[in-house]
This record gives structure tokens, sequence and C-alpha cells, in this order.
């Protein structure tokens, strides 16, 4: 039965086509380099990446009304450690316009949010100014990921590694990833349960990779329960992307780390 990642990585295949008839989109710029993991190996309390999403395929429309740069301006100013954006446009309704308005309005850390299958994607990623690229264990072939690992790495970035499960993130500490994102979501089903760090946490944690948890973080106590299982950040976006009063949201998310979690 086809999944909705099933959906987006045949989707995907077709927009990487029409990438490689678009050179001009892949025009570099010297952006400054700003580094995630320097600011996690630092870090006092939970690193907050905030997300810019408009939408999703499972809440459909989520904030539509305020532009990547204000967006991005006020997370940045409540404390955010680095920003997400999302850049697919037939399931989110991204772009890497957003992506490019949100380097040139802030000085933090960006991860471009995408489902990366190409080193062109990483091409492109680069040029409109991300400094962390995303790939999930979940849409790649074992060589695939390897393959894009090293690539992005090779252009300068970090990479945030995701997975959902305990084989996933034994293929993605086989590429020698530094930075492993847990989804509480499946992308099969699109479910949530923060269970699912509980569950993968004791293992990031022993290869000495950082943890960050992504989905389904809402509240302080949702933020207490991933940072109590060993997570050193978490990836908020519907929550902020609804939130009346962003700076308060921070507040209650930035819990200060247990001891010795970011050794």
């Amino acid at each position: 039965m086809e999944t909705i990642l099933d959906r987006i990585i045949e989707q995907k295949k077709k927009e990487v086509q029409l990438l490689q008839e678009r050179t001009e989109i892949i025009q570099e710029t010297a952006y400054p380099k700003r580094s995630f993991l320097e600011k996690l190996q630092t870090a006092e309390e939970l690193s907050i990446i905030a997300e810019y999403k408009r939408a999703s395929p499972s809440k459909g429309l989520i904030n539509n009304g305020v532009e990547p740069e204000v967006q991005a301006a006020i997370y940045e100013k409540s404390g955010a450690a680095a920003i997400s954006v999302l850049t697919d446009s037939t399931f989110f309704k991204g772009s890497f316009a957003d992506l490019k308005a949100v380097r040139e309005a802030v000085n933090l850390p960006i991860l471009c949010k995408d489902f990366i299958i190409s080193p062109l994607q990483i091409d492109v990623a680069a040029a409109n100014g991300a400094n962390i690229i995303l790939l999930i264990v979940a849409a790649l072939e074992e060589s695939s990921l390897a393959e894009l690992f090293h690539y992005a790495k090779s252009k300068g970035l970090e990479v945030l590694v995701e997975v959902h499960n305990k084989n996933e993130l034994e293929k993605a500490l086989k590429s020698g990833a530094k930075l492993i994102g847990v989804n509480n979501r499946d992308l099969k089903t699109f479910k949530v349960s923060l269970e699912v760090t509980e569950q993968l946490a004791s293992i990031v944690k022993r290869s000495g990779a950082y943890l960050i948890s992504e989905s389904g973080i809402h509240t302080e106590q949702d933020a207490d329960r991933v940072r109590n299982a060993g997570a050193n950040g978490i990836l908020v976006g519907e929550a902020l992307m609804v939130s009346q009063d962003i700076e308060k949201s921070f507040s209650n998310l930035r819990l200060p780390l247990q001891e010795g979690a970011n050794k």
C-alpha cells in the first residue's frame, strides 16, 4: 500500500528533474558559516530548532499569514538556537525562496528541511543559505544515505540524520552522523508518539551523537519528557507557528539540560 512518504518521494524525483534544468537557482552566494554543532557543545539548556512551516500533509494549512523573514526574526529574538525552513512546495507549501529570505533575516544556523534524494538539492540548499541539511533514513537506500551525507559534508554543511526506529538508527550511526534527529512522527502513517525518543535515546547517547527530538512537542511537559530521555535539542514547528505569544512559548520550552548532557 502506498504511503504518504512514497507519494512525497515520487514527487521529489520529478522536482529533481526540473531542478536540473534550472541552473540559475544554484548561483552560490558566500554566506558566513554558522555551526549548530558548536552551539550544542556549549549549550546549558535544551536547544530549540524553530521551524517555519506553512502547512503539512497531516494538518493541512497551519499558518500562511506570516512571512518567513518576520517569523524567523521573532524566533531569533526569542532564543532559537537554529531555524528550520520547509522548502518542499507540494506537500508543505514551502520554497527555497523562503530559505533565502530567512537566511538574509537572521544570524542563526539554518536547516533546510526537505526530502533530499539528490546532491543537486544539497547544492540548491547551500546556494540559498542553508548551514544544515536533513537526510531522512526512511526515504533513502543505505548507499544513497552515505553518498549524500559525505557530499553535504564536502560542501561544508552539517547533517541532521533523521530516524524513527532502531533499524534506521543503526544505519544513521553507520554513516558517521553526529547529529541524530529522532522523529516522533512515523512518516508512513503520520502517527506521533514521544515514546519513540524515549526508546531510541540511550543508543544515540552511547554513540556520542547529539540527539534532537522532532515532532509532537507542544508543551513544557513534552519538552521535559524528551529532555529527561536525553535530548540535547528539540525541533518545534506547529506549536510555534500557531502560538499567540512566541516568546512565552520559547520560555516554556527552554529547559536546563541534565548535567553532562552535551558532553
